[in-house]
């Protein structure tokens, strides 16, 4: 084949040598538009996982960037005046230019050919190719000449950010926070050679008008630079070698996904790689990788499905399926990140104390856990979890393992939970006329016994017309309020939790099959007549529900008071007011159902007076010493919804009217919502909501183990961690996760202990036989 690799960073230069080494009849040149042995930037990052391929692929070049490299386990934070370290994150470093001279050499060697100093417009510049690799960068000229068919999504982030670099070596990869005036900046810093570190320095885009550094030269930002960061520098200069650049030199990182990357273009096939296919944030250091990676994967795809010409299509199709998955991978580890590094003066720098805020910093991609961090470094982390016990108010100084974040115990006005894993409200669809009965008794007794420090059973609702569905829970009258206490009683005298009532108003979403008979399926016959903030079906076949006059707000609020007081009288220890999931509170929240031109539509405020007016009232009732949370939908995943900017201003309301904390779920406001789903996937809004807000949270959703509840927890991006679908599966989930993680002083129900010691002894045993598997 004929092959014109555009572009001679890492992606180009690799693939066109391990092509050429692997199939020497190939033509195959890579054309750069810079001089031979010319490139900027200063050091690149690897992982060990690429090195190994590298290794495997191309034993020459990869010998030569090893001994090249620079590798560092530790990790630094300088903060608020504290230096802290940790170990065990194996990070490697190169020069760039060092890097590309020995992958421009090794392709010499092999015979590829290298044009320098050449620009090239579009791929119809080499007709006589079979193969265009379009590895151009991030302004790839190929790409941009066929927007319609690769379909590029560039979303240019807030942040501003300078490449620099120092003569002073790190020996470890530093991060350093400073506050001014106008906002925070952080430096992120890493050796690379033996006589150079690299030395990014980021901002927000506030704090860098406030500098007035888009009105300087390089040198001007260069000096301001030196000055802020001048304890760490130690005297050190910094240094550019962008001066090609005008202005200021400061940039935003471009984030860049594509729909499509590959393309025939009538003479040749053209496919993406490298930064002209995808952008990985410099947060976690993995551009070089993901380029290294694509050259490798479409390599691979040619040796196993054949270097014919013919082949061409089939290798393109493999390669770019088999690379989305892990570049995928990479922008969402790389988006937390960034994400994170955007917000960390606001969210995090100015709210959290130094040993909390490395450990969000750490934690920050969502890639390392708890326990991962724990197999890095397991005496960091230890003292880590002693201070954060200590914080909870235990006392460490006995021997003995540290009680890990999620077994913390943890008290919100007068109520102490003895841990910090709540069982979430599940509709279980098994009431009579709202009736608790002995199918309630067991399902929330077994899992109080189970070791949940907070326990919730359904939405109970404030009406019979308040109902989801005919067999939900209600709290409206006295042999209901009966039935509660039995319940309530059974757990206080069995175990050690706490029991919360959630109260709500189904609104729109009312009047349908229980679950097992149609989900959202209106009832055929028994229904009742709905009400919402306004005249909008759920589904398009749904009753239409009556827009509240004042009339109808009166009589639900009252309900609600009524609700709350029965709460209090039958010795509920929480109280939950649900203003989510386009129930009745809801409905008024989001702007998607909530269509109203009187001051009950609108502004945020007028949106949320009718919830606000609810919540009052009910606090009013509500026993001082008790705490009251508000479940909101933080996302309604649809366009013209609410989204977690919206939710923080909503919080900040319930906040101001006396809540104590805030359950942070998403979604089912709008049937046709586009949510997106993932491990910990609404954790983010709880962290916004906590770290911005100022109001403790609750995080929900994909949360199905101790390493996930205690990275968050740990972390500070939630209080509490709600646990629903696991608790289903597994009424004692909570023992069961402690004993996963080694914990054995976590108590189970004295009639249970025999069952805890051959529990505990069966996961050593599966543990030793794993091992041995190895």
């Amino acid at each position: 084949m004929r092959i014109v690799c555009v572009g001679g960073g890492p992606a180009g230069l690799y693939f066109g040598l391990l092509m050429k080494k692997l199939h020497p009849q190939h033509s195959i040149t890579v054309v750069e538009r810079n001089k031979p042995y010319d490139t900027f930037g200063w050091g690149v990052v690897f992982s060990d996982a690429t090195m190994e391929s590298m290794k495997v692929w191309d034993a020459e070049s990869a010998a030569e960037i090893q001994d090249a490299f620079n590798h560092w386990d530790d990790i630094e934070v300088l903060f608020k005046g504290t230096r802290q370290r940790t170990s065990g994150h194996g990070f490697v470093g190169i020069g760039r230019k060092k890097l590309l001279n020995i992958l421009q050499a090794r392709c010499e060697a092999l015979g590829v050919e290298l044009k320098f100093e050449t620009d090239v417009n579009n791929d119809l510049d080499f007709p006589d190719a079979d193969l265009v690799i379009a590895s151009d960068g991030l302004n790839s000229k190929i790409r941009l000449h066929y927007p319609e068919v690769f379909q590029p999504d560039m979303v240019v982030r807030p942040n501003r950010y300078i490449w620099l670099g120092t003569d002073k070596l790190f020996d470890a990869f530093t991060f350093d926070f400073r506050k001014t005036d106008h906002g925070w900046f952080q430096a992120h810093i890493y050796k690379f050679d033996d006589k150079t570190s690299t030395f990014i320095i980021e901002t927000t885009e506030e704090a860098y008008q406030a500098h007035g550094l888009g009105e300087m030269d390089q040198q001007g930002s260069i000096d301001f630079c030196q000055d802020l960061f001048s304890e760490v520098l130690e005297g050190s200069s910094l240094m550019t070698n962008a001066r090609h650049l005008r202005g200021s030199a400061w940039l935003n990182f471009s984030r860049l996904i594509c729909g499509k990357w590959s393309h025939f273009n009538g003479n040749s096939h053209v496919v993406l790689m490298g930064d002209a296919a995808h952008t990985a944030h410099f947060a976690i250091g993995s551009g070089t990788k993901l380029a290294i990676d694509d050259a490798i994967e479409l390599t691979r795809q040619f040796q196993e499905l054949g270097h014919e010409k013919d082949k061409i299509p089939a290798v393109l199709s493999a390669y770019e399926e088999i690379r989305r998955v892990d570049v995928a991978r990479i922008q969402n580890a790389a988006r937390n990140a960034m994400e994170w590094f955007e917000v960390v003066g606001r969210r995090y720098a100015d709210t959290l104390e130094p040993e909390q805020f490395m450990y969000s910093m750490l934690t920050r991609s969502q890639r390392i856990s708890h326990e991962n961090l724990r197999l890095r470094d397991a005496n960091w982390l230890e003292g880590y979890e002693r201070w954060f016990a200590e914080k909870s108010g235990l006392d460490t100084s006995t021997n003995g393992r540290t009680l890990p974040p999620m077994f913390t115990p943890y008290t919100l006005r007068g109520t102490t939970l003895a841990n910090r894993i709540v069982m979430s409200p599940m509709a279980m669809y098994s009431a009579k006329d709202g009736l608790i009965d002995d199918f309630h008794l067991v399902h929330i007794g077994s899992r109080a016994m189970g070791g949940a420090g907070l326990v919730f059973a359904e939405m109970t609702c404030t009406s019979p017309d308040g109902r989801i569905t005919p067999g939900c829970l209600g709290l409206w009258n006295d042999e209901q309020a009966a039935q509660w206490k039995r319940l309530v009683e059974f757990v206080h005298n069995t175990t050690p939790a706490k029991i919360g009532i959630q109260i709500g108003h189904a609104g729109r979403k009312g009047s349908t099959k229980v679950a097992w008979e149609g989900i959202d399926q209106p009832v055929e016959e028994g229904g009742w007549p709905l009400i919402s903030a306004s005249a909008l079906p759920y589904l398009k076949h749904s009753q239409v529900p009556k827009a509240m006059d004042r009339a109808d707000m009166d009589r639900v609020l009252a309900d609600h008071v009524r609700s709350a007081k029965y709460a209090a009288e039958v010795g509920a220890d929480w109280l939950e007011l649900h203003c989510a999931h386009g129930y009745l509170l809801s409905s008024f929240l989001s702007p998607l159902t909530n269509r109203r031109t009187d001051e009950y539509g609108g502004s945020h405020e007028n949106r949320a007076r009718y919830p606000l007016e609810v919540f009052k009232a009910v606090r009013e009732v509500w026993p001082a010493d008790k705490p009251i949370s508000v479940r909101l939908s933080c996302h309604d995943w649809f366009e013209g919804g609410n989204t977690p900017e919206d939710a923080a201003i909503f919080a900040q309301m319930f906040k101001d009217a006396g809540a104590d904390l805030i359950d942070c779920s998403s979604g089912q406001v709008w049937k046709e919502e586009k949510p997106v789903y993932g491990r910990l996937f609404q954790t983010p809004f709880s962290d916004k909501i906590r770290n911005e807000v100022g109001i403790p949270t609750i995080a929900v959703g994909a949360i199905s183990e101790a390493d996930h509840a205690n990275s968050i927890i740990a972390a500070g991006r939630a209080d509490l961690c709600a646990v629903a679908r696991p608790h289903l599966a597994d009424p004692a989930w909570a023992l069961h996760e402690a004993a996963k993680i080694g914990l054995n002083t976590i108590q189970w129900p004295k009639q249970y202990y025999s069952a805890k010691s051959q529990f505990e002894t069966n996961l050593a045993r599966e543990k030793a036989a794993a091992a041995g598997t190895k």
